[in-house]
């Protein structure tokens, strides 16, 4: 699977976001009772954020997912962990689909680490997934991440954790091997 990134643009991009964020299958983004005005908002401060981004992730063109990347020292994780240089935090959402494919989710994740790391300041992706996330939990393994600890978030508790540059590469070379 090859996928492409833009920049999410929130006035247009709006109602789709609205159509996957609002969905059942992405309760823990916490947005389910978004109004296509809170998704726009959400969207328009995000883009307005120097410390934030969000991308749609498209396949052949089309919209194929979410991915928001943001600084943890100043979004999400501030005095939560102690960051280093060369940080960055993610999110990322596949949206609910009646034609599952097997492995998509994965890809879509691998695609996202893919796209952090052509960064070269970027050292290690930061994620806190809610802790009753298992699903999140087993793909994050599967690319790289580490779990370190459970911490408390004002809306949740989250399993922080951490996935290097060369853990990433690591797992991608075994998975090719595979």
């Amino acid at each position: 699977m090859n996928f492409t990134f833009r920049p999410v643009d929130p006035l247009t991009d709006a109602e789709l976001l609205h159509s996957w964020l609002t969905h059942p299958k992405a309760a823990y983004w916490m947005m389910l009772d978004a109004r296509l005005e809170d998704i726009e908002r959400a969207y328009m401060a995000v883009a307005a954020d120097e410390h934030q981004e969000a991308f749609l992730g498209l396949e052949a063109g089309v919209p194929a997912f979410v991915m928001e990347r943001y600084d943890p020292v100043h979004r999400e994780l501030p005095g939560l962990y102690d960051p280093l240089p060369g940080d960055v935090g993610m999110h990322f959402l596949t949206p609910a689909t009646d034609t599952p494919r097997s492995g998509f989710t994965r890809a879509v994740l691998t695609a996202v680490m893919a796209h952090l790391f052509e960064d070269p300041a970027v050292r290690r992706v930061v994620v806190e997934p809610d802790v009753s996330n298992t699903a999140v939990h087993a793909l994050n393994e599967a690319v790289g991440f580490v779990p370190e600890r459970v911490i408390q978030k004002p809306e949740k508790t989250a399993l922080l954790s951490f996935c290097t540059r060369e853990q990433f590469a690591e797992k991608r070379a075994t998975a090719v091997t595979a």
